[in-house]
């Protein structure tokens, strides 16, 4: 396993920008903000060197409001498959701010999504702010469990568990 990816950034799976709109929709009017992950391209069945962005990471704790998100970077995992950053602008502005840049030094490819986050409504930057092409790539993600595999439903059992041992 190597430490550092220095593949090229191929695109992003239809599924991972799907969620990233959708995300970001449910956000509005507060920013949206998450970090992306990538797979090599050779393991979802493409012949091609590089890394395809499969993942958007949601992070605990971020705090959003209408003109910033904050992330609070002691919950960010080590993940080396770890690629950028996706965020919205409510304002529907496609450039990144002059916070943003200062944020961008982390990663290849940083995402910004507009208001009304349709499929047209979001663009890619590189590490300075300078748009990059990111193509979209229909893809089949490998399903299984991860980190992040987990339903409502789970994490309401576990609250109602928390409860249940702060009450004896």
């Amino acid at each position: 396993m190597r430490l550092f990816r220095s593949s090229e950034i191929l695109g992003i799976a239809e599924d991972a920008l799907q969620f990233a709109l959708a995300a970001s929709e449910d956000a509005h009017p507060h920013e949206y903000m998450g970090f992306l992950r990538g797979e090599d391209a050779r393991s979802l069945g493409l012949e091609r060197k590089g890394t395809v962005i499969t993942d958007v990471l949601v992070i605990p704790g971020t705090e959003s409001n209408p003109v910033s998100a904050t992330v609070k970077t002691s919950m960010i995992p080590n993940d080396f498959n770890s690629v950028g950053s996706v965020h919205s602008h409510p304002n529907g502005v496609l450039k990144p701010s002059k916070e943003d840049l200062a944020t961008f030094g982390k990663g290849k490819v940083h995402v910004i999504i507009g208001y009304p986050y349709g499929d047209d409504d979001w663009r890619a930057f590189d590490r300075e702010g300078e748009p990059t092409d990111l193509d979209v790539l229909d893809v089949s993600l490998p399903e299984g469990e991860s980190f992040f595999d987990f339903t409502q439903a789970d994490i309401d059992a576990e609250l109602d568990y928390d409860l249940y041992e702060d009450s004896e």
